[in-house]
């Protein structure tokens, strides 16, 4: 039988790959860097590829140790010490990396004409069988429309058009103490980074979007554009974001509560529809007009475009843009790229098994470790390596 051999010359070779994957992008300068390393001991790169080959190998920790236990030189207590580390900045680490692919293998290949943009998504992390995870909560899913436990995985992305790479994420409990199943451990020191981490999976998501946005700018992500859905989008995000020197292509949601100020007073965007004449024919979209979004007395130029809802004809979407350069159909265009987080999302749940109770790297409980390993996974599977 060559079943044996073949899985492990491809073990191998899924092993090289990613050795020349971290050597390539210098990952082990990248960890240092965000504190993640040991003054004694078993190297940090020996735990972090044992981990990382773990998803490629579809097996945990103990499989491989009791399968092969010589490949494996260091104890179970040493990888899981590694993992529950509060001391790794992991936000740091995935966000360093991201941009070290972009600069290194994404932007020599793509046109600098091109729109480069940062995406901001959530979506449901599921904990339904949990009981004492950290920081469980109560949140509510859009898309069943009943409240689940588990976290909102809030994160940010970078994109051309063509590739979608995550570069930061938080896990977010929720703000409420009331809705929050479990606390955070009081064992870990508030100055470190993973009470840091903690601290921040409790704010609002509109506060944690700014701390992101910020983190990417510092980080020196190329990007012109942040995209968003309704969720996020009001008159406050648009400023704020706008003053960290991010253009916003949004989704605004259809409420009497979102108002613009148009033609000198304060309308919703159903008003300023129904109010303005539509363009007729087969058009990209039926109506756009200039506004301003306010905020505390400060008012910021906006582009409202009314796009047809191709699955209702008779609806219609509402999409703000503060970049005043960009056609309507390049807005259009643009906001398009948003959906390259879906696929993002898609892909972890269907195949890096976030979508289930068990942990990818260990069958326990899922560390925010966990999370920026998968994010460095994405990073493998989609970049190219120079032979």
């Amino acid at each position: 039988m060559n079943i044996v051999p073949h899985h492990h010359h491809s073990c191998e070779a899924a092993s090289s790959k990613i050795q020349r994957f971290f050597t390539e992008f210098h990952v082990s300068q990248i960890l240092r860097s965000c504190n993640a390393y040991k003054l004694r001991g078993f190297a940090v790169m020996a735990i972090f590829l044992v981990a990382f080959e773990a998803a490629f190998q579809r097996r945990s920790f103990y499989q491989r140790k009791k399968d092969a236990p010589e490949s494996i030189p260091f104890e179970r207590d040493t990888f899981y010490r590694f993992l529950n580390s509060c001391a790794i900045h992991w936000r740091k680490f995935t966000l360093l990396l991201g941009t070290a692919i972009i600069q290194k293998a994404i932007a020599p290949l793509t046109s600098g004409a091109r729109r480069n943009v940062l995406i901001i998504d959530d979506s449901l992390f599921s904990r339904n069988r949990s009981k004492k995870v950290e920081l469980l909560a109560r949140v509510y899913d859009h898309v069943s429309g009943t409240y689940m436990k588990g976290f909102r995985m809030l994160t940010l992305g970078w994109s051309d058009g063509n590739t979608f790479l995550p570069l930061s994420h938080c896990l977010l409990s929720s703000s409420s103490k009331q809705q929050q199943l479990q606390g955070a451990s009081e064992d870990v020191d508030p100055r470190s980074n993973g009470g840091k981490q903690r601290k921040l999976a409790q704010c609002k998501a509109p506060e944690v979007v700014l701390t992101l946005l910020q983190e990417a700018r510092e980080a020196g992500a190329p990007a012109q554009h942040v995209l968003f859905d309704s969720w996020f989008c009001s008159p406050a995000s648009l400023h704020q974001i706008h003053e960290l020197g991010y253009d916003v292509i949004a989704r605004v949601k259809k409420s009497e509560k979102m108002h613009f100020c148009f033609q000198g007073c304060m309308q919703d965007v159903m008003i300023i529809y129904r109010s303005q004449k539509k363009r007729r024919g087969r058009s990209a979209y039926l109506l756009s007009v200039e506004a301003e979004a306010v905020k505390d007395g400060k008012r910021l130029p906006v582009r409202l475009v009314y796009v047809r809802n191709k699955n209702k004809r008779s609806d219609y979407l509402v999409l703000v843009s503060t970049d005043l350069t960009l056609s309507e159909e390049e807005i259009i265009q643009t906001y398009g790229k948003r959906w390259n987080i879906k696929v993002f999302f898609k892909m972890c749940k269907s195949y890096l098994k976030l979508g289930k109770v068990s942990c990818l790297l260990c069958s326990q409980k899922c560390s925010e470790a966990e999370f920026a390993y998968i994010q460095v996974i994405h990073f493998a599977l989609r970049t190219p390596i120079p032979a």
